[in-house]
């Protein structure tokens, strides 16, 4: 038995916390992970997995009225947002229990409770009133959505968390953010016939993504029946004696709603963990300071994750914990690459992209083409829907590398993936001219482009 009870101890069991916990445990380390709530974090539990389940049971509405195009017989289907609750609630729990059993498999011993940082290499296991130690503590405790308590009424509201729970499914929201969680649930809402408006402050929504797929996108949203005020922010929510909401805007216009959901951000999760007194910096929004390897200010503590506030995705955290695992434990230390990680935002259209938007490209390259074209899904013609979609390259002019590509539309974070792996490989467009197409789909857009839509020489825009 070594000077310590683990070698290490992890403090939060979501997916990266839990990945780092069982690859380090493969390595023959005596590990721990505490979780104070349900194994799987965010992503699993209230985020990634429930909110997709959620996404497709709003897409059917479109899906019925479309077969009519298609020869089918109109019918008149119901929906029942109780079974979709219980029904999703059953799979979340499945997957809970893989990643307990995952844990047990890999020998990781999993502790139900808070865990708190009380001195150097010392964990209170505060349920238990135990205090244990460990070579090595990893942070990552992830992140939780900003409750905007600066808001008079805040209280009066939700968010995501418990979006996913609601008793009924209401007649109408206000949904406040203009970030990919407030687009989703956009979606999720209006497609099962909630009357939603998007409430939110900038000029246009999903700030630090492209251009033209933010306008798209918001065009595209509206043709589906949403709201979006943009350049408004919530002034006061007050609760009406008939229990639906008052919602006063800054402009002075007022709304009613049954729910007022909040999607302004989320803050990291390391109030209360002794951090600071362990010697762990933290920045001014709460998040843990780390250098290139994931290393605290602290020589025995790490972190990874959204407690970082590095790239909020849960990919990221389960590469950032590869890379943890692979320096402390197999001696072969790895800093976590950001370059060219694909996301998907699954909107209603869903947006696919990876690397430079034109803006981020403009900044860096002085030369560029950028190729672009948006069309009618062949879908939408049987179906006499207006929806259209959106495909985008940035070219850099001087080496004909593709540095961003941007997808709008049925299938795009699907097509994300695959584009991610191309821009790493350095792929140029004459390898995208060069490939052959696939037809009919919509995909084959990317690799038809007749010529530049825009060249940009000297950072001056010429004619195509």
């Amino acid at each position: 038995m070594g000077a310590y009870d683990y070698d290490l101890f992890v403090i939060g069991a979501g997916s990266g916390g839990v990945r780092a916990a069982r690859k380090a445990a493969e390595t023959g380390a005596r590990v721990a992970i505490a979780e104070s709530d349900r194994v799987g974090g965010t992503c699993v539990i209230r985020g990634c997995v429930p909110k997709k389940l959620m996404v497709f049971a709003s897409q059917f509405s479109e899906a019925f009225q479309d077969a009519v195009g298609f020869g089918w017989s109109e019918t008149s289907p119901s929906f029942d947002w109780a079974t979709l609750i219980a029904n999703k609630d059953a799979e979340i729990a499945r997957l809970e229990g893989i990643y307990r059993s995952n844990l047990a498999k890999a020998g990781t011993e999993l502790m139900e409770s808070r865990a708190r940082v009380v001195g150097p290499h010392k964990v209170l296991i505060e349920a238990e009133d135990r205090v244990v130690t460990a070579e090595r503590i990893l942070v990552a405790t992830g992140g939780r959505a900003n409750p905007h308590a600066a808001l008079d009424g805040h209280e009066l509201c939700i968010t995501s968390n418990e979006a996913f729970h609601l008793e009924r499914l209401p007649q109408s929201v206000v949904i406040v953010g203009g970030g990919y969680i407030a687009l989703e649930f956009a979606g999720i809402f209006n497609g099962l016939g909630v009357d939603t408006t998007v409430v939110y402050r900038g000029k246009e929504v999903l700030s630090r993504f492209d251009t033209d797929l933010r306008r798209m996108l918001h065009a595209e949203i509206i043709n589906k029946g949403g709201k979006i005020v943009c350049q408004e922010v919530l002034h006061r929510v007050s609760r009406r004696a008939d229990g639906r909401l008052d919602v006063e805007l800054g402009s002075g216009s007022l709304m009613q709603a049954d729910h007022v959901m909040l999607a302004v951000g989320r803050d990291p999760n390391s109030e209360g963990l002794g951090l600071e007194e362990a010697g762990v910096k933290l920045d001014k929004r709460g998040a843990v300071v780390v250098d290139e390897y994931s290393r605290t200010t602290s020589d025995h503590v790490w972190a990874i994750g959204d407690v970082t506030d590095r790239v909020q995705l849960t990919p990221v955290a389960i590469h950032e914990a590869m890379c943890f695992v692979d320096t402390v434990f197999r001696n072969k230390p790895t800093k976590p690459d950001y370059r060219m990680i694909p996301t998907a935002v699954f909107s209603q259209p869903e947006i696919g992209t990876v690397g430079l938007t034109e803006d981020e490209a403009r900044a860096k390259h002085a030369n560029l083409d950028i190729y672009k074209t948006a069309f009618r899904p062949m879908k939408s013609t049987l179906a006499k829907r207006s929806d259209r979609m959106l495909f985008k390259l940035i070219v850099d002019a001087d080496s004909g590398t593709v540095v961003g590509a941007h997808a709008l539309g049925p299938g795009s974070g699907e097509m994300a993936q695959l584009l991610g792996i191309s821009l790493r490989m350095g792929a140029t467009m004459d390898d995208f001219n060069e490939t052959m197409a696939v037809h009919p789909t919509a995909a084959e857009e990317l690799v038809t482009f007749s010529g530049p839509t825009l060249r940009i020489r000297d950072s001056q825009e010429l004619a195509a």
